[in-house]
């Protein structure tokens, strides 16, 4: 095996917990009906039974860091794992609703910790050439594994007397995969040396990744652990450019609309008019062409950088949501905002839906990369919640109009982030990054 191919395949293994992640995320939609009338549920607890698994996100997310410092990046991803297995097999079998929210919830710590600690681990194992691209293996199996479920759910309607419990006892199979594959990747070099002292271990793993920078690699890293700061205390104000620029970044990732706009297609369709059949045509179409811009920017994010990127995308943002608001305004809708909508999630794909998790895990040194990463996912997971649940209300009280004309604004000072304050870092090593822009 090249060593192209052996960095891809333990690239793609971390990845399959955003696989994992996708699939948990999307399959709910297949069965909520079905739970709602097979335990009787009112509003209230069918709401918690749909949104219990982001509550577990959120928590995941802020604690995920913890055990990928302590245990390690490797032996994380094996208990995120097994917490899918466990959450797949307890949710399909569950006899009782407070059962079923209790495996839910286990999903749900398990899509928020491996937020943290996958796209971590493969920058940390990644040569700086090609860091966008295999990081960007992440949000591209979260991408594919919301379209699988959505496929899953739709092959398994009929299955046998009870399809919602095939609908979600399915995810079993690719939880072990991801199990058994992760036994077989190495530990991060970086984890490795600073957390573990273990100098032997970390030399084999960077030959393995690049035997010609292997020593350079290895010096720089013992180098910028003699020189860090007394504090490794993620908030003291050595941090302070990382921690805001991530923090920045992960709001305007959801203050643009995102999760509103997928999880609410259907009822902004409808609010332009379109019949109910669009939503089907909707929701397949939306994470189709999330994909396909999302495989075409894993392939231009090393070669153009992620500035570039970002900068394309939030000028197409701004003009897709400024037009989506103006169709509301003036009760133009027709074929026009559909084709907006998929023209949005366009540039969301191309742009922020595979920088951040790229940007993020690259930002930090290598002292606080698992708290900065979880500060990132966190701040991610947060703003989607409130997104998420403010939406209806907001666009039933302010109109569709004046809501996403405030989703065009916020883009707009995206735009001026990147331009003033995102700094450029491709090609540029882990340690190098440290050095140069960040700790001051």
């Amino acid at each position: 095996m090249s060593q192209k191919q052996r960095i891809f395949l333990w690239s793609i293994t971390a990845a399959l917990g955003g696989f994992l992640f996708g699939f948990d995320t999307a399959v709910i939609s297949g069965v909520e009906q079905s739970l709602q009338s097979l335990w009787g549920l009112s509003v209230w607890e069918h709401g918690l039974t749909v949104s219990i698994a982001l509550i577990g996100t959120v928590i995941g997310s802020m604690t995920g860091g913890i055990p990928a410092e302590k245990l390690g990046r490797k032996r994380t991803l094996f208990w995120i794992a097994f917490l899918y297995l466990l959450a797949s097999l307890g949710t399909a079998l569950a006899p009782d609703w407070w059962t079923f929210l209790i495996f839910r919830f286990l999903g749900g710590l398990g899509v928020g910790a491996s937020s943290v600690a996958a796209p971590m681990y493969i920058t940390e194992i990644s040569p700086a050439k090609s860091r966008g691209r295999l990081v960007g293996l992440f949000q591209f199996n979260v991408v594919l594994g919301i379209l699988i479920a959505y496929l899953s759910n739709f092959l398994l309607a009929d299955a046998g007397a009870e399809p919602w419990r095939w609908m979600l006892g399915v995810q079993a199979l690719p939880s072990l995969i991801f199990l058994l594959a992760v036994l077989g990747i190495p530990e991060s070099p970086r984890w490795l040396l600073l957390q573990q002292g273990n100098a032997t271990e970390a030399r084999e793993v960077l030959n393995m990744i690049d035997p010609e920078t292997a020593e350079q690699t290895f010096v720089a890293i013992q180098q910028s652990n003699r020189h860090k700061t007394a504090s490794t205390r993620l908030f003291s104000g050595a941090y302070k450019t990382p921690v805001m620029l991530a923090v920045l970044f992960a709001v305007f990732n959801q203050v643009s609309g995102i999760n509103a706009i997928i999880y609410y297609a259907p009822r902004i369709f409808e609010m332009t008019g379109l019949g109910k059949n669009s939503s089907l045509l909707s929701s397949a179409g939306i994470g189709l062409t999330n994909l396909i811009f999302t495989m075409i920017s894993m392939n231009l994010i090393d070669r153009y950088g992620r500035r570039t990127l970002m900068k394309i995308g939030s000028i197409g943002l701004i003009i897709t949501l400024a037009l989506v608001a103006r169709a509301f305004y003036v009760h133009d809708f027709g074929m026009t905002v559909p084709l907006l909508l998929f023209g949005y999630i366009a540039f969301f794909g191309f742009s922020q839906g595979a920088v951040i998790w790229v940007f993020i895990s690259e930002i930090f040194p290598n002292e606080v990369r698992a708290s900065g990463q979880a500060l990132g996912s966190f701040t991610h997971w947060l703003m989607a919640a409130i997104i998420t649940f403010t939406f209806p209300y907001l666009s039933e009280h302010f109109g569709g109009g004046n809501t996403f004309l405030f989703f065009a604004v916020m883009m707009v000072l995206q735009l001026l982030f990147v331009l003033r304050l995102m700094p450029e870092t491709k090609g540029t090593s882990l340690e190098q990054i440290e050095k140069t822009v960040f700790v001051h």
